[in-house]
């Protein structure tokens, strides 16, 4: 099969258009055409080497966490689709590749592409989709009338939690960039901060949940904005000593990750609230959630642009300027 192929960790290094083997498909596999692949920062991220300590893949590795396409065939132990669906979802961890022609994913990580999306439409949602949900339903257990913060809005984790958490009753408050302030508020920010302008530490206040995507400095100044018994929450780190018992670190390593996140832990017990580190799952039934809202009209996705799939390399360095509305995706087929 023809896929883009990472042949060593680096900063802003060109994936490798080439020839890897068709994947095998074991009994609980789903073999699928790859018509669109979403592209997400955790791809920069892996290519520049950021997680090669605590995600030891093997190189030379394909890319891409998001997709949409046709199942092309079963394995023995598959009931839940058949040749010929339409399906969307995010391999587990150990099984990304969707910068390619064709995938297998076990069947529990798949779930019916929406009805009303296009396949590139579809291809966006799945990673973000599961991250907003884990972090606001799982994690931070937020409940109807209460307030999350969500930065960085008009990213693609932000356009899809905005959403998910105006569908679940919640008082929303976003920061976003001056040019993106009419699309957070198109999809339900209550509050919207300029950050360019605008202080969100001074602003805010009394928040039940925070939900940080961005620097060291942000995640910081969040703790500011809740209140006691309040959840700071992140996906862009640093990772703490419960996701480095989920990942089954060895010993040494997992005393570094404690260490890493040492300080923002202490700080959040110093204003009695909660911090923890968020590394999405692949889940077929939450995205089966999830297509449900899509299907009523709760949630839309957000699509920046599309590249064909001869542009990868274009498209990963579109990412890596951080001005995405929404995602990006490679139309594959």
């Amino acid at each position: 099969m023809k896929a883009y192929i990472l042949d060593a960790y680096g900063k802003g290094h060109q994936l490798r258009l080439g020839e890897m083997p068709d994947p095998v498909v074991g009994p609980d596999d789903v073999l699928i055409e790859i018509h669109a692949a979403g592209l997400n920062v955790i791809d920069s991220k892996i290519r520049n080497g950021e997680f090669k300590l605590i995600m030891p893949y093997t190189l030379p590795l394909v890319l891409g966490a998001d997709l949409a396409g046709i199942v092309k065939r079963v394995g023995a132990n598959v009931t839940r689709f058949a040749v010929g669906d339409a399906v969307y979802g995010s391999p587990r961890q150990g099984r990304i590749g969707t910068f390619a022609e064709v995938i297998a994913v076990d069947q529990a990580d798949l779930a019916l592409k929406p009805a009303n999306l296009s396949m590139v439409e579809a291809a966006s949602i799945p990673l973000v989709g599961l991250t907003a949900w884990q972090v606001l339903v799982e994690r931070a257990k937020l409940q109807r009338g209460q307030k999350v913060l969500i930065h960085a809005g008009s990213g693609g984790v932000g356009t899809f939690a905005i959403q998910l958490a105006k569908h679940l009753g919640l008082h929303i408050a976003t920061t976003a960039g001056t040019d993106n302030l009419d699309l957070v508020r198109s999809l339900g920010a209550d509050v919207v901060v300029d950050y360019k302008i605008q202080d969100f530490s001074e602003l805010l206040s009394g928040y039940h949940g925070a939900l940080n995507s961005l620097d060291g400095k942000t995640l910081a100044k969040s703790l500011q904005v809740l209140k006691p018994g309040g959840k700071l929450i992140s996906i862009s780190g640093p990772p703490d000593p419960a996701f480095a018992r989920q990942q089954g670190l060895h010993w040494p390593l997992r005393q570094v990750i404690r260490l890493l996140s040492a300080s923002i832990r202490r700080k959040a017990r110093r204003r009695d609230v909660s911090y923890s580190f968020l590394f999405m799952q692949a889940s077929g039934e939450q995205l089966t959630t999830i297509t449900t809202l899509i299907e009523s009209n709760e949630i839309r996705p957000v699509v920046d642009r599309v590249f064909p799939f001869a542009k990868m390399n274009d498209a990963m360095a579109y990412i890596d300027t951080g001005r995405a509305k929404g995602k990006v995706v490679l139309s594959v087929r």
